[in-house]
């Protein structure tokens, strides 16, 4: 069952009723001590454009050197084989991205796609309808279950992306005007026959950091939060997918990625390593060339595997110790008047906080911290204008993970930008917040509803996370 949000009677009453006069004087919301450590002790303080990139507190020496070589393979830019640097090649034959920080650029956030460009963080995830006998997608033939737009020198890449955008326009209660851009993509130069109806889900990375403290929650403290039937009738009826782990070969809880279709973050980086740059590893051993891609198929690779286990984890030990940066500005009165409605509004309903590591983690760093990374990491369904219409395990093509917001209001100064949503089709953050339907749909018509100031007042302190 969901876990029930208390309020202070008289902070609800003002929020609704009373004028911002009354408001200040009688309800003054106060900070709560330590709120600003979203993951206890293990924060940085860094509001740099390098605020992803940091190692948790209380590493070793040794430990340092081994964050240190895992972030410079998160770095390396990968060649084709053969080549004389031989520790760094097997890329491709085809591919999406050069380096891990193509897309997760300083650990951060990739863009939204724009026409006739390379992606930088973009990928198009394809399939047919139905699903295979591990509940995972059927591929297109020729072409697999991810589109690459890249190749190799002498190797056809697959097709190319194209968007075009449906404006659609909206108003605030109190008259004032909003645009929104729905993307609509199509597919040229398909080099292995026509792409016309497959299914298809864009994706844009997502920031890096706290993936080890995700891997380190039981299932039951993302469990906890499930309420399929919606029994407390509040509108939101978040579940669980489960996936397959390919590591153990059995049915187990999706933690990672926009439909929560990676359980583990081995699975998750391995996958990545896979689809978006065609490197083995040995959880994903076959190269990533499709019948009949025969070019691909022939190309020289970089080794059994390509990436080795003990780059492979390095890369994870890199991954699962990326701190999550403190909160900013967490005592300003906008803020904390934000944090209030953030809850009022029921925000608080799938971007969940205080669940707690668990004595298993993989790194006695992350066991025992209470954490708030905003999400309950559970399915939830979003509505018909967020929707891919495409499967992926147990998620229909409505459904999607809860992002975490730890890190947002950095993403601008960290890459560039303030793309959001599973394609980047948010400009900000009050674009993403008039995306959400589906469970959301009641709370995005109750933020239509507020007033300028409180509305700023809550985009305010979802940019202090």
């Amino acid at each position: 069952m969901k876990l029930k949000i208390v309020f202070i009677s008289i902070i609800i009453t003002c929020l609704y009723s009373c004028s911002d006069d009354d408001y200040t004087a009688t309800s003054k919301i106060e900070y709560e001590e330590g709120e600003e450590f979203l993951t206890s002790d293990l924060g940085v303080n860094s509001t740099s454009n390098n605020a992803f990139g940091f190692e948790i507190s209380g590493l070793s020496f040794v430990e340092q050197a081994e964050f240190a070589t895992g972030n410079s393979l998160f770095n390396q830019t990968w060649v084709s084989s053969p080549a004389s640097t031989t520790g760094r090649d097997g890329l491709g034959p085809t591919f999406n991205a050069r380096a891990c920080a193509t897309c997760h650029f300083k650990d951060g956030r990739g863009k939204a796609f724009v026409n006739g460009e390379d992606s930088s963080g973009f990928l198009m995830r394809i399939s047919m309808p139905g699903q295979d006998s591990n509940g995972d997608a059927l591929p297109v033939l020729g072409y697999g279950t991810q589109l690459q737009d890249r190749a190799n020198n002498g190797i056809p890449f697959e097709a190319k992306v194209n968007v075009t955008y449906e404006v659609i326009n909206g108003e605030y209660a109190d008259g004032t005007s909003y645009q929104l851009q729905k993307p609509i993509y199509s597919f040229s130069q398909e080099a292995f026959g026509s792409l016309s109806g497959v299914l298809m889900s864009p994706r844009v990375a997502q920031q890096t950091i706290g993936l080890g403290l995700i891997s380190a929650l039981p299932d039951e403290e993302i469990t906890k939060f499930e309420d399929e039937t919606d029994s407390d009738n509040d509108g939101i009826s978040g579940r669980a997918n489960y996936v397959y782990n390919y590591e153990i070969n059995e049915r187990d809880l999706g933690k990672y990625g926009w439909k929560a279709n990676a359980p583990t973050l081995k699975q998750q980086v391995a996958a990545a390593l896979h689809g978006d740059m065609g490197l083995t590893t040995s959880l994903f051993s076959d190269s990533n060339c499709p019948s009949p891609q025969q070019d691909c198929a022939d190309a020289i690779n970089g080794g059994t595997p390509e990436v080795t286990d003990v780059q492979l984890d390095k890369m994870l030990f890199y991954q699962a110790h990326l701190a999550v940066p403190n909160r900013r500005n967490y005592k300003d009165e906008n803020v904390l008047k934000g944090k209030a409605l953030f809850s009022s509004l029921n925000c608080i309903g799938c971007h969940a906080i205080n669940q707690k590591t668990g004595t298993e983690a993989a790194s006695d760093y992350l066991k025992n911290i209470t954490i708030k990374p905003y999400s309950d990491f559970l399915l939830h369904d979003m509505g018909d204008d967020l929707a891919d219409n495409r499967p992926d395990y147990l998620a229909t093509g409505n459904e999607w993970r809860t992002q975490p917001l730890w890190g947002i209001g950095l993403i601008s100064t960290v890459n560039g930008h303030t793309n959001l949503m599973h394609d980047g089709r948010a400009a900000n953050i009050e674009e993403a917040i008039l995306w959400h339907g589906g469970e959301a749909e009641n709370i995005k018509e109750d933020f239509k509803n507020l007033s300028v100031d409180d509305r700023e007042n809550l985009i305010s302190f979802v940019n202090s996370l």
